[in-house]
Formats: structure tokens, C-alpha cells, sequence
């Protein structure tokens, strides 16, 4: 991120303090009374109405000592896949700024740099319908925690005032990711909070699990094995871990 893309001072300083209120106001409304499994979902509803300049949006977190996300939410099923598909191809302005902890900002996924830079990535997206790709880190305590995730279907670089904005959504999301985590922790790591996700929804859990028993492998490769097969199929996960249970299909042939 450029210099000309950083929060200004002076006055800004007044209005990044006025934004940020407003933003938790917000968000604190929106989850108000909900129980931690539902609210993923209204979280990520009210990221959108928050940030209008981006065509949708998703967030992801990591398990503990791992650098496997999960996706918590996301507005539509173009954000699922983007989301989904860095962490199969092990590529994206995701992971990078998981790895950086900075914001990652890739203004034209058809072009180079962008291609250079996420061969993999620039071309599934394009697919997908997006042509921009901005990644925040979810930072607490030193370390990511995951990110906010916006796409827009039209090149473009965001405007100072628009990172501003994603910047302080980005830091509220950090805030709830901690409270929920805090209210319901899991003993292996996970919380139980990420039952919102698609990634934990039943289907996924019981069919990750059926593979983990098969071939002897970690939850983490299980449920990679999962979006891998969903992503070469252009399928969803759900879908995929459906047929496993229904065993219509068996990864052991992968």
C-alpha cells in the first residue's frame, strides 16, 4: 500500500475517530442478541452495507498453528470462491497478507503485476467475475488471526478514504473475532463459533471426518482434500462432502 493510500492526518484524524464510532456502532447493532452461530452470517451482511465500493466480500480465520483458513462468512458466492480458492492454490493477496500482517492490494487480477505475482489465482478469479482483490489481515496480538477479504468485479485502485473505511471494518471484525473466540473455545483449537461457516457446516464436518478415518490423514488435509475435489469440479464443498457421505465418491481414487 502506497503512501497516497494511508489515512491522512490533521482533520482525518477527527473523522477516522467519528467512522470508527459509527462502524461499531453499527456492527454491535447488527449482532445484538444473536447467537454465536448466527452471527458469522449478519456480520458479514453488515461488512458489505459498510463498504458499497466493493462488489462483495468474505472473511476467513485461521486455526491455531495453522495456515488453513476457514471461511467464516462471505456475501455471495463469487467471495466463497475467491476465499476457497487461495487457500487450495496456496496463492493470493490473502495469504500474503496473512504472511505480510499488512494489507494486500491487487487493483488488476488481469494484468501484470497482478498475473505475475498469482498466476494461479488471477485466473480463477477472472472466472469467477473478479478483476480486483484487496485482503486485509485480522491482527490481534501480533499475530493474523485472518482476514477481511473485498473483490470488485471492474479493475481499480481504492480511493484513501475507501481504505480508511476497510481499515477500521477490518480492526471491528479483529474485535468480534476475539469475543466470539473467547465466548466458545473449542479444546482442539477451533472454536466453536466457525459452526457458521461452510466449512463446519455438518455435511463438511461428518465428510471430513469419513476421510480422515479412510486415508489416515489430519482434519486439515481432510478438509483440504474436500475443496481441492470441490474446486476441480467446480463444485461446492457441501456438494462434494455430500457425495462422500452418500460414498458416490471416494477421494481415494485422488
Amino acid at each position: 500500500m502506497t503512501d497516497d493510500e494511508l489515512p491522512g492526518d490533521g482533520n482525518a484524524d477527527q473523522e477516522t475517530h467519528g467512522e470508527r464510532a459509527r462502524i461499531a456502532r453499527e456492527l454491535t447493532a447488527a449482532v445484538r442478541g444473536l447467537s454465536p452461530y448466527d452471527v458469522p452470517d449478519a456480520l458479514c451482511r453488515t461488512c458489505a452495507t459498510l463498504l458499497p465500493m466493493v462488489s462483495g466480500l468474505s472473511v476467513s480465520v485461521l486455526g491455531d498453528g495453522s495456515e488453513l483458513g476457514v471461511v467464516l462468512c462471505a456475501s455471495d458466492s463469487v467471495a466463497a470462491r475467491l476465499a476457497e480458492a487461495q487457500y487450495t492454490l496456496g496463492e493470493g493477496p490473502c495469504l500474503e497478507a496473512v504472511r505480510l500482517r499488512a494489507p494486500v492490494f491487487a487493483t488488476d487480477l488481469t494484468r501484470m503485476p497482478d498475473t505475475r505475482r498469482w498466476p494461479l489465482f488471477s485466473v480463477q478469479a477472472a472466472r469467477a467475475g473478479a478483476e480486483a482483490a484487496f485482503a486485509l489481515p485480522l491482527t490481534g496480538a501480533g499475530s493474523a488471526l485472518g482476514t477481511l477479504d473485498l473483490y470488485r468485479d471492474t479493475p481499480g485502485r481504492p480511493s484513501r478514504g475507501e481504505v480508511r473505511t476497510a481499515l477500521l471494518v477490518a480492526d471491528a471484525v479483529t474485535l468480534a473475532v476475539i469475543a466470539l473466540d473467547h465466548a466458545s473455545p473449542a479444546p482442539d483449537g477451533l472454536v466453536t463459533w466457525l459452526a457458521g461457516a461452510e466449512s463446519d457446516r455438518e455435511e463438511v464436518h461428518q465428510a471430513t471426518g469419513m476421510i480422515m478415518v479412510r486415508l489416515g490423514v489430519s482434519a486439515e488435509e481432510a478438509l483440504l482434500r474436500v475443496r481441492a475435489r470441490a474446486f476441480a469440479e467446480g463444485r461446492t464443498s457441501v456438494e462434494i462432502a455430500q457425495a462422500i457421505i452418500d460414498r458416490a465418491l471416494d477421494l481415494r481414487d485422488d
